[in-house]
């Protein structure tokens, strides 16, 4: 394959942040563009790429970030996100395919749902077909790919099977359940995704991509439960259970909020198959064939088993997070601020120390009260929020902008500072902000060791926030003194 310079949008979600460093290994040269690149800064690959700062939805500024490329890769949307976002996904379509046409870009590739021709969509199906007709209708030639249930690590598609199925010997599900699907591997998806690089400039239409097997929902589930060594669970249909019900249901024994798991289960209102299948004429499947059921599942429980999870649908920022910094030293010019600010000296060195504070969260813990953790949890779950079964993508690296639990990783400087923002629904925001450095082991009256600082700050908003601060203020001592306490602690017995 020829290089080409391609420029990415929606490099920090879950298909962009595994089809740039592909794209890389193909010898094209490739521009990301990120609202938030610092998003980037510690992904592995993010030297090898060009990364810009904009927004699809601020057409001013895409200004020259589409100069001199000939493929742009569109992966955004707004699923997940609340109001208006088909207003949202419609503007940044029309945008960027008018910054294309202006750069003279030769080629948009755009991945949609897979969708029946003759049905009624959901809303977020809708606004994803509208986005496809959009840029094939622009001046750009477009390649519209259209697939289903993407299975992969980290999807949230196979961690809403994955997590149904662990935990529910015994489901009651909706009646689509019974509606057939046409799965497809992420592997599978990324490698339509960079073919399409090559494609000739006469291709303008959109291409239905599927793995191998046509099957019910009940039935992925019940093929997961056998790949994960599990019994074959029963299913017992509701007809009475409606896609609101089933996505706070989702949304209670998953780790998938209640936003993003109501449009995965409206999308399977209807039958997601294939219904043409010349994209084999365009390109050709892998050389080894498309990855069955199965096998997607298989290697999805080895990456995660592994600790080798690319990328996860955490990743994307929650609709209305909060998003502004905290400064590592804070002028606070008035504002009214709470600070619970602790130290501790340890005997362990920094390195040592610093393990174990990034490796906090997920199936680690939080080092201190589980109970009152998982409450706050199950509370913030219970007004819509996150909730703290995100997990981590890895058990022992963070990285700037992954989701960690009800929290992001706002900054991390390894081996330093490790400063998380709250993505829970508090009134105000939250940060939890975690320094080591060198100390003096003082208990043994010699040279060495290392010193943990931790600090809780929150900015409350109205009477509200007072309020709130002061009523988990007696809980403090507990959690935030056991934290510092059992992670300084667990460093020492490292030794």
């Amino acid at each position: 394959m020829d290089t080409v310079r391609v420029l990415i949008t929606g490099a920090t979600g879950y298909i962009g942040g595994r089809l740039a460093p592909r794209l890389v290994t193909a010898g094209h040269h490739v521009r990301v563009l990120a609202r938030s690149p610092e998003k980037l800064r510690d992904v592995p690959w993010c030297e090898s790429v060009e990364v810009v700062k904009a927004d699809l939805s601020d057409k001013a500024s895409l200004a020259g970030a589409f100069d001199d490329i000939d493929v742009v890769y569109y992966l955004v949307h707004a699923m997940g996100g609340g109001g208006s976002f088909s207003d949202v996904d419609k503007r940044s379509a029309v945008n960027v395919a008018e910054a294309a046409a202006a750069a003279g870009v030769r080629r948009i590739v755009y991945l949609g749902g897979l969708h029946p021709s003759n049905a009624e969509l959901s809303t977020h199906l809708k606004s994803r077909l509208e986005v496809g007709r959009i840029l094939l209708d622009s001046a750009v030639p477009t390649v519209v790919f259209q697939a289903g249930v993407v299975i992969g690590s980290g999807s949230a598609s196979f961690e809403m099977v994955r997590h149904l199925t662990n935990r529910l010997p015994v489901m009651t599900t909706p009646k689509w359940v019974h509606n057939k699907i046409q799965p497809i591997a992420v592997r599978d998806v990324l490698h339509y995704l960079v073919a399409a690089a090559a494609t000739t400039p006469e291709i303008n239409r959109s291409f239905d991509i599927g793995g191998p097997d046509i099957m019910q929902y009940g039935e992925m589930m019940n093929a997961y439960a056998d790949v994960a060594g599990l019994v074959r669970r029963r299913i017992v249909v509701l007809p009475v259970l409606t896609p609101r019900l089933a996505g706070l249901w989702v949304g209670l024994v998953t780790p998938i909020p209640h936003g993003l798991a109501m449009p995965l289960i409206e999308s399977l209102q209807n039958d997601a198959v294939m219904h043409d299948h010349d994209i084999d004429g365009f390109i050709p499947p892998p050389e080894s064939g498309l990855t069955t059921y199965r096998e997607a599942v298989r290697l999805a429980l080895r990456k995660i088993e592994n600790g080798e999870v690319e990328t996860s649908w955490s990743g994307a920022t929650i609709a209305g997070a909060p998003s502004d910094p905290l400064p590592s030293d804070p002028d606070w010019a008035g504002e009214t601020v709470y600070v619970d600010h602790r130290e501790r000296d340890c005997a362990a060195d920094p390195e040592t120390l610093w393990k174990v504070v990034e490796s906090i969260g997920g199936e680690n813990g939080w080092y201190s009260f589980p109970l009152a953790w998982a409450i706050r949890g199950w509370m913030d779950r219970a007004v819509g929020g996150v909730g703290l079964r995100r997990g981590r993508r890895d058990p022992r690296h963070l990285n700037t902008g992954e989701a960690l639990d009800f929290w992001r990783v706002e900054e991390i400087d390894r081996g330093k500072l490790l400063r998380l923002r709250a993505e829970m629904k508090v009134p105000g925001g939250a940060w939890l902000e975690l320094r080591v450095s060198e100390g003096q082991r003082v208990s043994e009256g010699q040279g060495g060791g290392s010193r943990l600082e931790q600090r809780a700050v929150f900015f409350p908003r109205g009477l509200a926030g007072r309020l709130y601060w002061y009523s988990i203020l007696p809980f403090h001592g507990v959690v935030f003194e056991g934290m510092i306490t059992n992670i300084t602690s667990t460093a020492e017995r490292s030794i």
